[in-house]
């Protein structure tokens, strides 16, 4: 941790009259922090909206951009979910692999939210949506930063949140979709595990399990932590305080284990969640996919899209960070974190180019870049590549919107 995190991030010291030392310099100087992160945040992303605008003028001048980023695939189907409740087969999809399509293969929280938003502001569900995701995304960004920061320095956790908002998939951010609500409670739910706050991480981790199956991820963290902190009780001979921790990583993956139990008490079948998974090709086959896929990539003498090189780049790009963060010696909960998320990326069946969206939450993946940039000693350097990025992520944001024909 750098010296600048040590001054402006721990709490107040008293002085000798008893008195909290500089505590309006700290408040303010975080309240700054905080909004240029936020703001830069905002001005990538809103790179990012222009580009698709473009995109969809001279592609499909007679449908909005917003419109477009509201209802695109899985968009869909989370309204579909809020208008009509869950269902066990969509007639309109029809079926796969011998299994009738279902909305049950979507987690619930983010519908849920979206039907608060729906009974509360006069917009429609479209609209609904997408301000959820937005606000999510916005509450990623803030968590993001809040983590980087108090783990290494405030520079450090600004180029993380920029970083994560010109990623190849950060047009997703700006969708209809349940990843910005997931990244948000994830985000937190990490920065409280770094603060020591085992409860509230625990919580936090149960809601990310209501909202994405990757929500294991988090709660792989919490486990993390609870276990290493048992360990360190136990070798210090004092297990007083054993309760918070484990009460913290039995609360984690509640959420997740919930749903799976109502799907399964519908259907009546204890891996009714896996067997509507299955229709969507999404099942766990140890990685036998990928490597077709890079197979395929490698020595296919047919055409690939732009996505499936972009994909494959970003993957061994992540595993290359994860590697670099197990070198840097990151704490085991936050590389559990990292880890479960890159087994469920690679490790999934789905289709190739999903992995992408996949590792969209990982940002902690992206540690070791931000701490490199932040090294930098030219500011001039530093711009050109974070400029760089949110250009390129915004023309391909464009590209994935309106002409890629399947789901980002």
């Amino acid at each position: 941790m750098t010296a600048e995190a040590d001054s402006l991030d721990q709490p107040d010291r008293p002085t000798l009259a008893g008195r909290p030392a500089r505590p309006y310099r700290i408040r303010s100087e975080r309240l700054r922090w905080t909004a240029l992160a936020l703001g830069s945040y905002a001005a990538v992303r809103l790179v990012g909206l222009a580009a698709v605008a473009l995109w969809g003028h001279r592609v499909d001048p007679g449908q909005s951009a917003l419109h477009r980023l509201g209802t695109l695939w899985d968009a869909q189907w989370y309204q579909h979910i809020v208008l009509h409740g869950y269902t066990d087969r969509l007639d309109v999809a029809g079926y796969a692999n011998g299994i009738p399509y279902s909305t049950l293969a979507f987690f619930p929280l983010y519908p849920w939210l979206i039907t608060a938003v729906h009974a509360v502001l006069p917009v429609g569900v479209t609209g609904a949506a997408l301000a959820v995701a937005w606000v999510g995304s916005l509450a990623a960004a803030w968590g993001i930063f809040e983590f980087g920061s108090r783990l290494y320095s405030r520079p450090t956790g600004l180029l993380l949140v920029l970083l994560w908002g010109t990623l190849p998939g950060a047009v997703v951010e700006s969708m209809a979709y349940s990843e910005p609500v997931f990244t948000a409670l994830a985000a937190w739910a990490l920065t409280a595990l770094l603060l020591r706050r085992r409860l509230t991480a625990g919580l936090l981790s149960a809601l990310a399990c209501l909202t994405r199956p990757t929500g294991i991820a988090v709660a792989a963290a919490v486990g993390v932590a609870a276990l290493c902190e048992l360990i360190g009780a136990v070798r210090r001979r004092d297990l007083s305080g054993w309760a918070r921790p484990v009460a913290a990583a039995v609360v984690a993956p509640l959420g997740f284990v919930g749903y799976l139990a109502w799907v399964g008490h519908r259907w009546g079948r204890w891996d009714a969640y896996f067997t509507v998974q299955r229709a969507w090709n999404s099942h766990f086959d140890f990685g036998r996919s990928t490597a077709a896929s890079y197979y395929r990539l490698l020595f296919s003498a047919h055409p690939v899209w732009l996505t499936d090189a972009v994909t494959a780049i970003a993957l061994i790009g992540y595993l290359v960070l994860f590697a670099v963060g197990v070198l840097q010696r990151q704490p085991p909960w936050l590389l559990a974190y990292g880890a479960v998320l890159l087994t469920v990326a690679l490790g999934d069946a789905a289709y190739f180019n999903s992995r992408v969206r996949f590792l969209l939450s990982a940002f902690s993946l992206l540690l070791p870049a931000a701490l490199g940039l932040a090294r930098l000693r030219s500011r001039a350097a530093t711009m050109l590549v974070v400029v760089s990025a949110a250009a390129c992520s915004a023309v391909y944001g464009g590209y994935l919107t309106w002409v890629y024909p399947d789901a980002p």
